[in-house]
């Protein structure tokens, strides 16, 4: 139900048609919300906390999964070549705990996310969750002395935690019909205030969405060599996969933008799509009579920790790896050294 839910609002967003305008009036009220709240800061009546080092964010103000943690591991592998010791923080889905959690080699999906885990194992860094982003970010610092630089995960909204810059990431649906939720797909106007705005095309014949601004930078996800679910040395290209009965299967944001990129690799998958964050378990592929599974990074966290599906040798996982242009990535790191050049001379 929550399925069929989400797919009638998706495609009720993309155009301002019958239901979009019923719900019109609602989306003006709760603008009038988040206007008021975000005065409340801008008036000084709540704190906003600056870090000690420069404070990046990357965000989405179009509901649900827009490419995010492709982005952050992107971004902490650019400051990592640049010389920057970069730590990450997020929320954690589905982290009941009010304190933080400073992940480790033993931190389990269940327990902090699946998206932190992730993030942890590719980019390499400190990774710490938590509701509070303030009491986080404290946390990561003063567990490493070294961080000179924060990327907060998702906290465009969290306007606590001060920021130097950020970061709006969109996908190739672009601003959808332009309205705040529950009209349309946004959390806060499209004309939002931010530095940079990216949007990640799921393949290069990907029509450039209208709703954006020109000066948008593109980004592009590129599939690496797929590997076993149960053993990451046994590699394979996609084109491999040829020939073979497969199946798809996705628990991310927009399940479509994995689909679509293997089949602009020449793969005809059957397809599975599973609500973002979803909760593998021994049966989630039961009964598939394919010869192969192929699965995201994000979902393989948590099916890794479910013996069945470990032991599954049908079950490859395909990586990615976010694409940007080389001269944006120069440009972040100058803005981002010239914010922390401000604080040294503050």
């Amino acid at each position: 139900m929550r399925a069929v839910l989400e797919k009638i609002l998706l495609n009720a967003w993309q155009k301002r048609g019958l239901l979009a305008c019923l719900l019109w009036p609602v989306s003006k009220l709760f603008q009038l919300i988040i206007t008021f709240r975000f005065g409340l800061f801008v008036m000084g009546y709540k704190a906003q906390t600056q870090m000690p080092v420069p404070v990046v964010v990357v965000g989405n103000i179009f509901i649900g999964g827009t490419g995010k943690t492709p982005l952050v591991i992107w971004l902490v592998q650019q400051l990592q070549h640049a010389g920057w010791h970069p730590a990450v923080i997020s929320r954690g889905y589905g982290v009941q705990a009010d304190s933080v959690i400073l992940l480790d080699a033993a931190s389990l999906p269940q327990q902090v996310g699946d998206e932190p885990v992730l993030i942890a194992a590719r980019a390499q860094c400190p990774v710490a969750v938590g509701r509070d982003r303030v009491a986080v970010a404290r946390c990561v610092l003063a567990a490493n002395p070294e961080v000179d630089v924060i990327i907060a995960d998702d906290g465009l909204q969290h306007y606590a935690l001060g920021r130097d810059v950020e970061l709006v990431l969109f996908d190739q649906r672009g601003a959808g019909n332009g309205w705040l939720l529950p009209a349309g797909p946004l959390r806060e106007p499209v004309g939002r205030r931010r530095d940079f705005t990216i949007c990640n095309l799921a393949g290069q014949e990907v029509a450039f969405p209208a709703s954006l601004p020109a000066d948008t930078v593109r980004m592009h996800l590129q599939a690496g060599q797929a590997y076993r679910l149960n053993d990451d040395r046994q590699q394979r290209s996609l084109l491999e996969f040829q020939g073979q009965s497969l199946l798809a299967a996705a628990g991310i944001g927009n399940p479509q933008r994995f689909f679509t990129m293997l089949a602009t690799q020449g793969l005809q998958c059957q397809t599975l799509a599973f609500p973002d964050h979803h909760a593998f378990d021994v049966q989630s592929f039961k009964g598939v009579d394919v010869d192969c599974i192929l699965i995201t990074e994000k979902d393989a966290v948590k099916c890794r920790q479910i013996p069945a599906l470990l032991d599954d040798a049908r079950i490859w996982v395909v990586p990615v790896e976010a694409q940007l242009d080389a001269a944006f990535a120069a440009s972040l790191i100058q803005m981002i050294s010239e914010k922390k050049h401000g604080r040294t001379s503050a």
